[in-house]
């Protein structure tokens, strides 16, 4: 939905259906409720996830035809797509497949393209349009400085070749379209530091060359289009995992003129063992479980940060002596607490605070995934749980 701090909407990643078939069937189940709740006679925007096997089936003519028809009669409008989960993401073990195949298969590459050929039939005229992917690859599967650095490169190859068809679609349409890179604890982009050094450091480097060669662009021109196409996909719950502060973050990035295609709207869990340490720790057992990676990045006595690949390897370490433990699991917006346990919503409250006072991306996108893995006691209808999501930011948005 359009409000005064840009297009808000949530990311349909929360629906099951990796054959677009049942994809389509829970959009159609759940849009109409919730756009009525939300924006009742007023257009609404959808954050779109396609899995691969969808993103084949929706690239026939008819079938994409269909879902426009549909979109137009139900005021609904196509403006961001979520990229990353290739395959599975429901009723599945996911975990680190979540990064398959990454960006130095051309799998990852040619899925991407056909995101971005869709999305350049449903964008709106006179909108830009971005799909989100994930950080290049997982820094656990490359085990020597070598073979990370290799890895980053041969991504960033295929990153510049899906940089050329964006300068293609933008030529053949005029739509400026942008693929919005998602940093994620244990990416080989860990962080959103990691992604501005990359980005100045490999990318635009890499991408004078690229561009010289095949479109003779001047190095000034060269960053200019790389800049315009390929942006961030701020996370706040990521970036709370590794406690990077939002302001910090937003200065980094004007300071480098990158821009943030989307900023992903999500809370974090958030462990303070200053006191009831036993307490706390059984309770954030109840949290493991096992189909989403859910990194742990714990934060010692000495403000050191100590990083563990998912839940289950921080509580088997756990020795009593760390004094906050952030954990990347996808929580409520709207919950600050969760008996001793706590969130990051500081950490969402503050960066929305941000964007108010000066606006850095157009697309905001609540991406909470994890309702139907979180403790019985926490589920609701997926419905009303997405319209508290988004009246819970507008709210945010709204308030001076």
């Amino acid at each position: 939905m359009i409000t005064p701090h840009g297009h808000l909407t949530y990311c349909s990643n929360i629906h099951p259906g990796e054959k677009w078939a049942d994809h389509f069937k829970s959009l159609r189940e759940n849009i109409p409720y919730i756009r009525e709740q939300l924006a009742p006679g007023e257009a609404f925007g959808l954050g779109l996830r396609i899995a691969n096997e969808a993103s084949i089936e929706l690239s026939n003519p008819a079938t994409l035809a269909e879902f426009q028809n549909w979109l137009d009669e139900q005021n609904v409008y196509v403006f961001v797509i979520n990229g990353f989960p290739y395959g599975g993401f429901h009723n599945t073990v996911v975990k680190d497949d979540v990064h398959t195949p990454d960006w130095t298969t051309t799998d990852r590459l040619e899925y991407t393209i056909r995101l971005f050929r869709i999305l350049a039939e449903l964008l709106p005229d006179g909108m830009h349009g971005g799909v989100s992917t994930p950080p290049l690859s997982y820094r656990l599967w490359w085990k020597s400085d070598t073979d990370k650095y290799q890895a980053t490169r041969d991504a960033t190859q295929h990153v510049l070749q899906l940089l050329d068809k964006l300068i293609e679609i933008e030529q053949e349409t005029g739509k400026v379209l942008h693929l919005d890179i998602e940093p994620e604890p244990d990416g080989l982009l860990d962080s959103i530091s990691d992604f501005i050094t990359w980005y100045q450091e490999m990318l635009l480097p890499e991408g004078t060359i690229y561009l010289l060669e095949k479109h003779g662009f001047e190095p000034s021109q060269a960053r200019e289009v790389t800049l315009r196409h390929i942006q961030l996909c701020y996370d706040i719950c990521h970036a709370a995992v590794g406690y990077e502060d939002p302001a910090d973050i937003i200065a980094d990035l004007n300071d480098h003129g990158i821009k943030v295609g989307r900023i992903q709207v999500s809370s974090a869990l958030k462990v303070n063992f200053d006191t009831e340490k036993e307490v706390k720790l059984r309770a954030i057992e109840t949290f493991d479980e096992p189909v989403y990676l859910h990194q742990v990045v714990a934060r010692n006595a000495d403000n050191s940060l100590t990083h563990y690949p998912d839940l289950k390897d921080a509580i088997k370490d756990w020795n009593g002596n760390q004094e906050e433990w952030r954990v990347h699991f996808h929580v409520p917006l709207f919950i600050n607490s969760y008996g001793v346990l706590e969130s990051t919503q500081d950490d969402i409250i503050k960066t929305l605070a941000l964007h108010q006072q000066s606006p850095f991306s157009s697309f905001l996108e609540v991406e909470t995934y994890t309702w139907g893995v979180l403790p019985e006691d926490m589920q609701k209808p997926i419905g009303e749980s997405i319209v508290r999501e988004l009246e819970w930011v507008k709210k945010i948005l709204e308030h001076e």
